[in-house]
Protein backbone atom coordinates (compact mmCIF):
# COMPACT_ATOMS: atom_id res chain seq x y z
CA UNK A 1 0.00 0.00 0.00
CA UNK A 2 1.46 3.35 -0.87
CA UNK A 3 0.02 6.63 0.92
CA UNK A 4 0.73 9.24 3.55
CA UNK A 5 1.36 8.34 6.85
CA UNK A 6 3.32 9.69 9.57
CA UNK A 7 4.47 12.99 10.30
CA UNK A 8 2.06 13.90 7.91
CA UNK A 9 -1.51 15.00 9.04
CA UNK A 10 -5.21 15.63 7.78
CA UNK A 11 -7.88 12.94 7.25
CA UNK A 12 -5.99 11.07 4.49
CA UNK A 13 -2.97 10.55 6.58
CA UNK A 14 -5.09 9.32 9.53
CA UNK A 15 -7.56 6.60 7.29
CA UNK A 16 -4.30 5.42 5.19
CA UNK A 17 -2.74 4.62 8.54
CA UNK A 18 -5.27 3.01 10.20
CA UNK A 19 -5.80 1.13 7.41
CA UNK A 20 -2.30 -0.15 6.72
CA UNK A 21 -2.71 -1.06 10.81
CA UNK A 22 -5.57 -2.90 9.84
CA UNK A 23 -4.38 -5.22 7.17
CA UNK A 24 -1.07 -6.07 9.24
CA UNK A 25 -2.95 -7.47 11.68
CA UNK A 26 -5.36 -9.33 9.48
CA UNK A 27 -1.83 -10.68 7.79
CA UNK A 28 -2.38 -9.03 4.26
CA UNK A 29 -0.28 -6.43 4.38
CA UNK A 30 3.01 -7.04 2.05
CA UNK A 31 4.03 -3.41 2.64
CA UNK A 32 3.52 -0.17 3.18
CA UNK A 33 5.41 2.70 1.53
CA UNK A 34 5.06 6.20 2.35
CA UNK A 35 6.47 9.67 1.80
CA UNK A 36 9.47 11.38 3.36
CA UNK A 37 7.80 14.80 1.91
CA UNK A 38 4.77 15.28 0.76
CA UNK A 39 4.11 19.05 -0.52
CA UNK A 40 6.81 21.43 -1.12
CA UNK A 41 6.00 24.70 1.26
CA UNK A 42 4.78 26.76 -1.98
CA UNK A 43 2.34 24.52 -3.13
CA UNK A 44 0.87 23.92 0.26
CA UNK A 45 -2.14 26.83 1.00
CA UNK A 46 -2.23 25.93 5.03
CA UNK A 47 0.27 26.64 7.37
CA UNK A 48 1.86 23.35 6.62
CA UNK A 49 1.20 19.24 6.51
CA UNK A 50 2.95 17.90 9.68
CA UNK A 51 1.66 17.18 12.68
CA UNK A 52 4.33 14.12 14.38
CA UNK A 53 1.04 13.65 16.84
CA UNK A 54 -1.50 13.07 14.13
CA UNK A 55 -1.62 9.34 14.03
CA UNK A 56 0.88 6.75 14.93
CA UNK A 57 4.29 5.93 13.43
CA UNK A 58 3.94 2.44 12.17
CA UNK A 59 7.42 0.57 12.94
CA UNK A 60 6.40 -1.47 8.92
CA UNK A 61 6.29 1.51 7.35
CA UNK A 62 8.78 2.57 4.82
CA UNK A 63 9.65 5.86 4.37
CA UNK A 64 11.57 5.75 0.82
CA UNK A 65 10.13 8.62 -1.66
CA UNK A 66 8.99 12.38 -2.14
CA UNK A 67 5.49 13.12 -4.24
CA UNK A 68 7.05 15.59 -5.85
CA UNK A 69 10.25 14.11 -6.02
CA UNK A 70 10.37 11.83 -9.37
CA UNK A 71 14.07 10.54 -8.89
CA UNK A 72 12.85 9.16 -5.82
CA UNK A 73 10.02 7.10 -7.82
CA UNK A 74 12.23 4.19 -9.56
CA UNK A 75 13.55 3.27 -6.04
CA UNK A 76 9.57 3.10 -4.78
CA UNK A 77 8.88 0.99 -7.95
CA UNK A 78 11.60 -1.51 -7.11
CA UNK A 79 10.81 -1.49 -3.32
CA UNK A 80 6.98 -3.00 -4.65
CA UNK A 81 8.23 -4.87 -7.40
CA UNK A 82 10.56 -6.89 -4.60
CA UNK A 83 7.75 -7.47 -2.59
CA UNK A 84 5.95 -9.48 -5.63
CA UNK A 85 2.16 -8.46 -4.45
CA UNK A 86 -1.17 -9.45 -5.38
CA UNK A 87 -2.21 -6.03 -6.08
CA UNK A 88 -1.46 -2.55 -5.33
CA UNK A 89 -3.90 -0.28 -2.87
CA UNK A 90 -3.39 3.53 -3.20
CA UNK A 91 -5.55 6.07 -1.75
CA UNK A 92 -6.92 8.87 -4.31
CA UNK A 93 -8.03 12.62 -3.18
CA UNK A 94 -5.78 14.61 -4.94
CA UNK A 95 -4.44 15.23 -8.71
CA UNK A 96 -0.76 16.24 -6.73
CA UNK A 97 -0.79 12.70 -6.42
CA UNK A 98 -1.35 11.89 -10.00
CA UNK A 99 2.24 11.84 -11.72
CA UNK A 100 3.48 9.25 -9.03
CA UNK A 101 0.66 7.24 -9.11
CA UNK A 102 0.61 6.69 -12.73
CA UNK A 103 4.33 6.22 -12.71
CA UNK A 104 4.09 3.86 -10.36
CA UNK A 105 1.21 1.94 -11.73
CA UNK A 106 3.07 2.19 -15.81
CA UNK A 107 6.43 0.46 -14.13
CA UNK A 108 4.67 -2.44 -12.37
CA UNK A 109 1.49 -2.85 -13.94
CA UNK A 110 -0.40 -4.59 -10.96
CA UNK A 111 -3.80 -4.81 -10.55
CA UNK A 112 -4.74 -1.84 -8.46
CA UNK A 113 -7.81 -0.85 -5.78
CA UNK A 114 -8.01 2.84 -5.81
CA UNK A 115 -9.52 4.21 -2.10
CA UNK A 116 -11.24 7.13 -3.15
CA UNK A 117 -11.97 9.52 -0.58
CA UNK A 118 -12.69 12.29 -3.42
CA UNK A 119 -12.98 11.46 -7.31
CA UNK A 120 -11.72 14.75 -8.16
CA UNK A 121 -10.20 17.26 -6.34
CA UNK A 122 -12.92 20.04 -5.16
CA UNK A 123 -13.27 22.85 -7.14
CA UNK A 124 -11.13 20.98 -9.85
CA UNK A 125 -9.83 22.77 -12.89
CA UNK A 126 -9.41 21.45 -16.13
CA UNK A 127 -6.07 19.91 -15.91
CA UNK A 128 -6.61 18.23 -12.30
CA UNK A 129 -10.08 16.84 -13.63
CA UNK A 130 -8.17 14.94 -16.47
CA UNK A 131 -5.27 14.00 -14.22
CA UNK A 132 -7.99 12.20 -11.47
CA UNK A 133 -9.46 10.84 -14.44
CA UNK A 134 -6.19 9.29 -16.23
CA UNK A 135 -5.54 7.62 -12.59
CA UNK A 136 -9.26 5.81 -11.88
CA UNK A 137 -8.91 4.76 -15.10
CA UNK A 138 -6.08 2.61 -15.03
CA UNK A 139 -7.83 1.31 -11.51
CA UNK A 140 -9.23 -2.21 -11.12
CA UNK A 141 -11.36 -1.59 -8.46
CA UNK A 142 -12.61 1.36 -6.08
CA UNK A 143 -13.09 1.25 -2.66
CA UNK A 144 -15.38 4.26 -1.22
CA UNK A 145 -17.20 5.86 1.26
CA UNK A 146 -20.10 7.08 0.29
CA UNK A 147 -23.09 6.11 -1.58
CA UNK A 148 -22.81 9.02 -3.62
CA UNK A 149 -18.94 8.70 -4.44
CA UNK A 150 -20.09 5.29 -5.70
CA UNK A 151 -22.79 6.16 -8.08
CA UNK A 152 -20.27 9.03 -9.71
CA UNK A 153 -17.11 6.57 -10.32
CA UNK A 154 -19.87 3.77 -11.85
CA UNK A 155 -21.40 6.54 -14.33
CA UNK A 156 -17.65 7.11 -15.28
CA UNK A 157 -16.18 3.46 -15.29
CA UNK A 158 -19.24 1.14 -15.65
CA UNK A 159 -17.32 -2.06 -15.96
CA UNK A 160 -15.09 -1.33 -12.65
CA UNK A 161 -15.63 -3.09 -9.60
CA UNK A 162 -16.27 -0.84 -6.29
CA UNK A 163 -16.99 -1.56 -2.64
CA UNK A 164 -18.47 0.84 -0.56
CA UNK A 165 -17.64 1.35 3.26
CA UNK A 166 -18.21 4.42 5.83
CA UNK A 167 -15.47 5.71 7.42
CA UNK A 168 -15.14 3.87 10.68
CA UNK A 169 -15.04 6.21 14.02
CA UNK A 170 -11.35 7.00 14.98
CA UNK A 171 -9.92 6.75 18.59
CA UNK A 172 -10.41 9.64 19.99
CA UNK A 173 -9.21 9.56 23.50
CA UNK A 174 -11.96 11.29 26.00
CA UNK A 175 -10.98 14.53 27.19
CA UNK A 176 -12.24 16.23 30.97
CA UNK A 177 -15.27 17.69 30.12
CA UNK A 178 -15.85 20.16 32.99
CA UNK A 179 -12.20 21.30 32.57
CA UNK A 180 -12.25 21.38 28.59
CA UNK A 181 -15.90 23.42 28.91
CA UNK A 182 -13.88 25.82 31.69
CA UNK A 183 -10.81 26.58 29.23
CA UNK A 184 -13.41 27.47 26.50
CA UNK A 185 -15.23 29.59 29.25
CA UNK A 186 -18.43 27.89 28.15
CA UNK A 187 -21.67 28.93 30.79
CA UNK A 188 -23.28 26.38 32.68
CA UNK A 189 -26.68 25.74 30.14
CA UNK A 190 -24.54 26.55 27.15
CA UNK A 191 -25.11 24.30 24.52
CA UNK A 192 -21.62 24.15 22.59
CA UNK A 193 -22.18 22.45 18.86
CA UNK A 194 -18.29 22.02 17.43
CA UNK A 195 -17.40 23.09 14.01
CA UNK A 196 -14.30 21.33 13.19
CA UNK A 197 -11.88 20.38 10.90
CA UNK A 198 -9.91 21.88 7.61
CA UNK A 199 -11.65 25.40 6.82
CA UNK A 200 -12.11 25.42 2.93
CA UNK A 201 -15.34 27.02 0.94
CA UNK A 202 -17.40 24.14 0.52
CA UNK A 203 -17.43 23.17 4.45
CA UNK A 204 -20.23 25.75 4.38
CA UNK A 205 -18.61 27.67 8.01
CA UNK A 206 -19.73 30.85 6.80
CA UNK A 207 -23.31 29.06 7.31
CA UNK A 208 -22.56 28.14 10.42
CA UNK A 209 -21.89 31.66 11.48
CA UNK A 210 -24.90 33.05 10.25
CA UNK A 211 -26.73 30.29 11.29
CA UNK A 212 -25.90 31.44 14.83
CA UNK A 213 -26.46 35.08 14.58
CA UNK A 214 -29.81 34.61 13.75
CA UNK A 215 -31.00 32.37 16.74
CA UNK A 216 -32.63 34.39 19.35
CA UNK A 217 -30.03 36.13 21.89
CA UNK A 218 -31.87 33.31 24.44
CA UNK A 219 -31.06 30.63 22.74
CA UNK A 220 -28.11 29.17 24.58
CA UNK A 221 -25.94 28.13 21.84
CA UNK A 222 -22.61 28.46 21.71
CA UNK A 223 -20.28 27.51 18.22
CA UNK A 224 -17.06 26.27 18.59
CA UNK A 225 -15.04 26.80 15.68
CA UNK A 226 -12.09 25.02 15.59
CA UNK A 227 -9.84 24.33 12.49
CA UNK A 228 -7.07 26.08 9.83
CA UNK A 229 -9.15 28.37 7.03
CA UNK A 230 -6.78 27.86 3.47
CA UNK A 231 -6.30 30.82 1.67
CA UNK A 232 -8.06 34.01 2.06
CA UNK A 233 -11.10 32.46 4.03
CA UNK A 234 -10.20 33.32 7.40
CA UNK A 235 -9.57 37.05 7.03
CA UNK A 236 -13.04 36.86 6.04
CA UNK A 237 -14.59 34.37 9.01
CA UNK A 238 -12.64 36.93 11.61
CA UNK A 239 -14.58 39.78 10.21
CA UNK A 240 -17.83 38.20 10.25
CA UNK A 241 -17.19 37.17 14.20
CA UNK A 242 -16.62 40.52 15.20
CA UNK A 243 -20.29 41.59 14.43
CA UNK A 244 -22.47 42.24 17.18
CA UNK A 245 -25.15 39.65 16.78
CA UNK A 246 -22.05 37.05 16.97
CA UNK A 247 -20.46 39.04 20.23
CA UNK A 248 -19.76 36.21 23.19
CA UNK A 249 -21.77 33.50 21.27
CA UNK A 250 -18.67 31.78 19.55
CA UNK A 251 -14.96 30.33 20.35
CA UNK A 252 -12.89 30.15 17.70
CA UNK A 253 -9.44 28.91 16.91
CA UNK A 254 -9.02 29.52 13.17
CA UNK A 255 -5.35 27.64 12.61
CA UNK A 256 -3.89 23.56 12.68
CA UNK A 257 -5.26 22.59 16.08
CA UNK A 258 -2.49 19.87 17.24
CA UNK A 259 -3.79 16.16 17.64
CA UNK A 260 -3.05 16.70 21.68
CA UNK A 261 -5.49 19.66 21.75
CA UNK A 262 -7.92 17.08 19.66
CA UNK A 263 -10.19 15.48 22.66
CA UNK A 264 -11.13 18.78 24.97
CA UNK A 265 -12.79 20.30 21.90
CA UNK A 266 -14.58 17.29 21.96
CA UNK A 267 -15.06 16.89 25.59
CA UNK A 268 -16.73 20.65 25.64
CA UNK A 269 -19.42 20.03 23.05
CA UNK A 270 -22.63 18.57 23.18
CA UNK A 271 -23.64 17.98 19.24
CA UNK A 272 -21.40 18.49 16.69
CA UNK A 273 -22.34 20.53 13.26
CA UNK A 274 -21.43 19.78 10.26
CA UNK A 275 -22.89 22.77 7.67
CA UNK A 276 -21.06 21.61 4.42
CA UNK A 277 -22.39 23.22 0.69
CA UNK A 278 -21.15 19.96 -0.56
CA UNK A 279 -19.26 16.66 0.22
CA UNK A 280 -18.00 12.83 -0.51
CA UNK A 281 -17.63 12.21 3.39
CA UNK A 282 -16.67 13.45 6.20
CA UNK A 283 -14.13 11.83 8.77
CA UNK A 284 -15.22 14.56 11.34
CA UNK A 285 -18.64 13.15 11.33
CA UNK A 286 -17.51 9.65 12.07
CA UNK A 287 -15.03 10.99 14.78
CA UNK A 288 -18.21 13.11 16.03
CA UNK A 289 -20.41 9.69 16.10
CA UNK A 290 -17.60 7.66 17.79
CA UNK A 291 -17.03 10.46 20.62
CA UNK A 292 -20.88 10.24 21.30
CA UNK A 293 -22.10 13.41 19.85
CA UNK A 294 -24.90 14.31 17.77
CA UNK A 295 -24.50 15.70 14.43
CA UNK A 296 -26.34 18.44 13.07
CA UNK A 297 -25.09 18.24 8.96
CA UNK A 298 -26.20 19.39 5.66
CA UNK A 299 -27.97 16.07 3.33
CA UNK A 300 -25.31 16.14 1.31
CA UNK A 301 -23.23 13.35 -0.24
CA UNK A 302 -21.16 10.94 1.88
CA UNK A 303 -22.86 12.88 4.99
CA UNK A 304 -26.70 11.03 4.45
CA UNK A 305 -25.02 7.38 4.97
CA UNK A 306 -23.82 8.07 8.27
CA UNK A 307 -26.09 10.37 10.10
CA UNK A 308 -29.40 9.27 10.21
CA UNK A 309 -32.11 11.97 10.69
CA UNK A 310 -33.99 11.67 14.37
CA UNK A 311 -31.41 8.76 15.31
CA UNK A 312 -28.25 10.06 15.71
CA UNK A 313 -28.55 13.63 14.03
CA UNK A 314 -30.44 16.42 12.82
CA UNK A 315 -30.45 16.66 9.15
CA UNK A 316 -31.06 20.13 6.76
CA UNK A 317 -31.03 21.04 3.53
CA UNK A 318 -27.09 22.52 2.26
CA UNK A 319 -26.73 26.56 2.31
CA UNK A 320 -30.03 27.59 4.24
CA UNK A 321 -28.87 29.91 7.44
CA UNK A 322 -32.56 29.70 8.78
CA UNK A 323 -32.77 25.56 8.54
CA UNK A 324 -29.87 25.46 10.34
CA UNK A 325 -30.65 27.79 13.21
CA UNK A 326 -34.05 25.68 13.59
CA UNK A 327 -31.70 22.53 13.84
CA UNK A 328 -29.37 24.35 16.06
CA UNK A 329 -32.42 25.60 18.42
CA UNK A 330 -33.88 21.93 18.56
CA UNK A 331 -30.43 20.61 20.10
CA UNK A 332 -31.08 22.60 23.14
CA UNK A 333 -33.60 20.01 24.17
CA UNK A 334 -32.17 18.14 26.66
CA UNK A 335 -33.86 15.05 26.12
CA UNK A 336 -33.81 15.08 22.26
CA UNK A 337 -29.82 15.69 22.47
CA UNK A 338 -29.76 12.93 25.46
CA UNK A 339 -31.31 10.27 22.82
CA UNK A 340 -29.24 11.19 19.59
CA UNK A 341 -26.51 10.92 21.41
CA UNK A 342 -27.34 7.30 22.28
CA UNK A 343 -27.84 6.71 18.67
CA UNK A 344 -24.41 8.34 17.58
CA UNK A 345 -22.78 5.72 19.72
CA UNK A 346 -24.58 3.24 18.56
CA UNK A 347 -24.05 4.24 14.95
CA UNK A 348 -20.15 4.68 15.52
CA UNK A 349 -20.22 0.64 16.78
CA UNK A 350 -21.59 -0.19 13.13
CA UNK A 351 -18.58 -0.02 11.50
CA UNK A 352 -14.70 -1.11 12.45
CA UNK A 353 -11.33 -0.62 10.66
CA UNK A 354 -12.02 -4.71 10.65
CA UNK A 355 -14.54 -4.86 8.40
CA UNK A 356 -13.09 -1.81 6.32
CA UNK A 357 -9.92 -3.97 5.41
CA UNK A 358 -12.36 -6.89 5.10
CA UNK A 359 -14.17 -5.15 2.34
CA UNK A 360 -10.83 -4.38 0.69
CA UNK A 361 -9.67 -7.95 0.64
CA UNK A 362 -12.87 -8.80 -0.77
CA UNK A 363 -12.04 -6.61 -3.91
CA UNK A 364 -8.67 -7.31 -4.11
CA UNK A 365 -9.98 -11.10 -4.47
CA UNK A 366 -12.26 -10.21 -7.40
CA UNK A 367 -9.08 -8.41 -9.29
CA UNK A 368 -5.96 -10.87 -8.36
CA UNK A 369 -7.24 -14.35 -8.06
CA UNK A 370 -3.74 -16.02 -8.38
CA UNK A 371 -1.62 -15.49 -5.37
CA UNK A 372 1.98 -13.73 -6.12
CA UNK A 373 4.99 -14.73 -5.04
CA UNK A 374 4.87 -12.84 -1.82
CA UNK A 375 0.99 -12.23 -1.01
CA UNK A 376 -0.42 -9.49 0.58
CA UNK A 377 -1.27 -5.85 -0.56
CA UNK A 378 2.63 -4.43 -1.45
CA UNK A 379 1.14 -1.08 -2.88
Amino acid sequence: MIGPSWPLRGGIARTTTSLAAALEGRGTLGGFFVPVRQYPRILYPGSRDVDPDACPRLGFAHECFGVFEPWSWPGLASRLRALRPDAMIVPFWTAAWAPLDLFVGWRLRLPTVAVVHNPADHGAGVASSWAARAVLRRCDAFLCHSRSVAAALQERFPSTPLGVHPLPAGACAPGDREAARARFGLAPGAVAVLCFGLIRPYKGVDVALEAVARLPRETPVTLLLAGEPWGELGDALQRRMRGPDLAGRVVARLEWVPEAEVPEWFAAADAAVLPYRSATGSAVAAQALGAGLPVVASAVGGIVDVVDEGVDGVLVEPGRADDLAAALARICDGELRSRLAAGARAAAARWSWDSYASELESLVARIAPGPGGGGGFGG
